[in-house]
């Protein structure tokens, strides 16, 4: 039955996996939460202070307690936060790294562990056999890539493969157990299609220019990771044979014996894993060939046809050099605070070899998939947290592997490509597509597609996603104490028994202009200098820390403080009606919030630190500003529909002056808070014993 296939098994894991929920998602959850509890407070309250303590009409008391409403609902911040996300997928479009679900924009920003690939995301990709090693020799095989060009020597000098039937032996199992297909281009160039692994063996033979043979292949059991190797029936010069190409270790299990210049004889596993050791010790993956002659009835073959009689014919290492780019790639994650982390089907010497020249591990042995499948779930939980390398992996080691950081609280991001890496992409809280080398069930199954398969593609996708997050944090700071102020404004003005400083109308057209237009520029700031050194946020930290509350609040006091000792100030005055009063109030709140815009272009450093003129969206929104005020403010029909009335150019200056002490007064306050983490970091810390601890940075 289907169901008991490997594509049946996957795609039962696929359906038992949930997604889970971005943290970004889980972070505006739990603040529009707060948000909603303390507007359905504040207003029950005011309404209540008004029934009982004032002598507010009903009417007039519900209009209040409705603009109070208005004004506090951040209703632009839905619509804001999908324009910044949708600004940070056309800058990942650019960089190679094309998201599927808009969210995991900042996911990849926020990720504690990278589960990578080794094969094309950290490596070229371009398989080349190095070495074959038999029972008797070893022979170097020269030339780069998939182009059957180079030589092949035995001892530093040439050979010819007529008179070394080893090795010629060992490489027509190599291409008769082969479903690749090495091409040349218009352009002269040597492609594969299938499997480089294969292309890389296929290559290797066609170097030695073997002689004419008649091949054909009768029946095939596929390459299965569970298996481990590759078997073919086929019929060679007339003859048939067993040919089977897997995994060393597995190969080893199979056979008996082994072949050399006198024939067959028992196989000697003391020298094959000496030699299997030392090829993976050098970076290399290994490859065996094996084969077991077969009855001219014979005409299909299963996996009991090769539990025994199996004869060892010898090894392959292949290279598959380290990406530069990825080794500076890993690096900036580290710096980042990013845990790296091989998973590979390879042998585990190989995947440490690898490892090491990465820089992702220093002298550490990876873990096998076989001891993964021996822990307990506390354990396996602790190795997946202590080790960087895994290595002869299956599907359910990964998915477990994801599933235990997950546990520890990491966030995790996962890459894969084949059909059977779609369980832990799924599970992953950023799953990650190889768009090359991918299959289809891979790209549904994750968030992200890598363009190039390029592991520095994803760490520069993480750059992105710490600028998203970093963008909409200052966004959020820069909308809510727009709506504080109003909400102040609206509040002292039924607390004190004056007027409404603002009418339901006049307090959405500021919103609309502060929110959904001025706030966009803060999409386009670009990276904080320090984003990439400091460690990623705790995933159950709010998007608000205490600190950033405290200066919304304050913000929002100075601005509505501000503004209503305005708005007394000129109705005292006696000079001023109240269409002319709340125009100015207004006027006011908007370019107070364009200054304090200026606050928010970094969330701890100077409003200069980014450069005045590092961000010109921040200018566009500013002439968009300006010309919106003064439509409100001149154009008759707007006068009539927003109750408000020009005025007279001495009167700009009470806004312009008040938004001028907004910005220096939040810049003072930063300048103290810059001083005292510079104090902090500066002072003596007392030794203390920690046991596997990260220490999380930021504000």
């Amino acid at each position: 039955m289907g169901e008991n296939t490997e594509l049946g098994r996957i795609n039962e894991m696929l359906t038992e996996v949930e997604t889970p929920t971005t943290p970004l998602l889980r972070q505006m959850d739990r603040l529009s939460t707060h948000i909603s509890i303390v507007i359905i407070v504040v207003a029950v309250g005011v309404y209540l202070f008004g029934t009982f303590f004032r002598d507010y009409g009903q009417g007039e008391l519900a209009m209040s307690v409705m603009g109070l409403a208005i004004a506090a609902i951040p209703e632009g911040l839905p619509a804001v936060m999908s324009i910044i996300l949708a600004v940070g997928v056309q800058a990942m479009a650019r960089r190679c790294a094309i998201v599927r679900n808009l969210p995991s924009v900042e996911s990849l920003g926020s990720v504690t562990v990278i589960c990578s690939d080794k094969t094309g995301t950290l490596t070229q990709n371009e398989m080349t056999v190095g070495e074959v090693v038999t029972r008797e020799d070893r022979f170097a095989f020269s030339g780069s890539g998939y182009a059957p060009e180079g030589e092949v020597t035995k001892g530093g000098g040439n050979i010819h493969v007529e008179s070394e039937p080893e090795l010629l032996s060992t490489l027509t199992c190599f291409r008769v157990c082969n479903d690749s297909e090495i091409t040349r281009d218009d352009s002269g160039n040597w492609t594969v299609k299938g499997e480089p692994t294969e292309g890389a063996l296929l290559t290797a033979y066609e170097k030695v220019h073997a002689p004419e043979t008649c091949i054909e292949r009768l029946h095939v059991i596929p390459f299965d990771s569970q298996y481990k190797y590759m078997a073919v029936l086929a019929r060679v010069d007339g003859q048939k044979v067993i040919y089977i190409k897997g995994a060393p270790d597995r190969l080893f299990e199979m056979a008996s014996e082994e072949r050399n210049a006198g024939g067959t004889r028992s196989l000697d596993r003391k020298y094959w894993k000496k030699e299997m050791f030392r090829l993976a010790g050098e970076g290399q993956r290994t490859i065996a060939a094996a084969y077991k002659p077969a009855s001219e009835g014979m005409t299909a073959i299963d996996h009991d046809d090769v539990k025994e009689g199996v004869i060892l014919l010898g090894l392959a290492g292949i290279t598959d050099p380290p990406r530069p780019e990825a080794i500076k790639a890993v690096e900036e994650c580290q710096d980042a605070g990013i845990s790296v982390k091989m998973i590979t089907g390879d042998h585990a010497e190989t995947a440490t070899a690898i490892a090491e020249q990465m820089g992702i591990c220093y002298g550490e042995e990876a873990l096998t998939g076989r001891e993964l499948d021996a822990m307990d779930e506390d354990d396996l939980r602790v190795a997946a947290q202590n080790h960087n390398v895994f290595a002869r992996t299956s599907p359910e080691n990964k998915l477990q592997l994801v599933k235990a950081l997950q546990s520890k609280g990491e966030v995790v991001a996962m890459t894969g490509d084949g059909v059977n890496d779609a369980p832990a992409l799924k599970m992953a809280d950023v799953g990650i597509a190889m768009g090359v080398k991918g299959t289809e069930v891979t790209k549904e199954a994750s968030e992200i597609v890598l363009a190039d398969d390029n592991f520095s593609t994803i760490a520069a996708a993480v750059e992105e996603g710490r600028k998203v997050y970093d963008n909409l944090k200052k966004t959020i700071l820069f909308i809510l104490p727009t709506n504080g102020a109003e909400c102040f404004l609206i509040m002292a003005s039924i607390l004190f028994g004056t007027m409404l400083p603002l009418t339901p109308v006049q307090i959405l057209w500021v919103n609309m202009v502060t929110s959904v237009t001025v706030s966009l520029a803060l999409a386009f700031e670009p990276l904080d200098p320090e984003a990439m050194t400091r460690a990623p946020r705790d995933p159950s930290e709010g998007i608000l820390t205490p600190y950033y509350i405290w200066r919304i609040f304050y913000a929002s006091i100075l601005i509505g403080g501000g503004t209503l000792w305005l708005g007394l100030a000129l109705a005292r005055s006696g000079n001023h009606d109240t269409d002319t009063i709340r125009t100015i109030t207004m006027e006011t709140i908007v370019i107070a919030q364009f200054f304090h815009l200026f606050n928010n272009r970094s969330l701890r450093g100077s409003a200069f630190s980014t450069g005045f003129f590092g961000n010109k969206a921040v200018f566009v929104v500013g002439a968009l500003m300006v010309a919106l005020q003064l439509g409100v403010t001149y154009l008759p029909f707007m006068n009539r529909v927003f109750h408000t009335t020009p005025l007279p150019l001495a009167d700009w200056w009470y806004p312009m002056i008040l938004g001028l002490v907004v910005f220096v007064v939040v810049e003072i306050e930063k300048g103290i808070m810059r001083t005292l983490d510079a104090r902090k970091m500066r002072r003596p810390v007392r030794a203390r014993n920690y046991s596997n601890t990260t220490h999380m940075a930021g504000a």
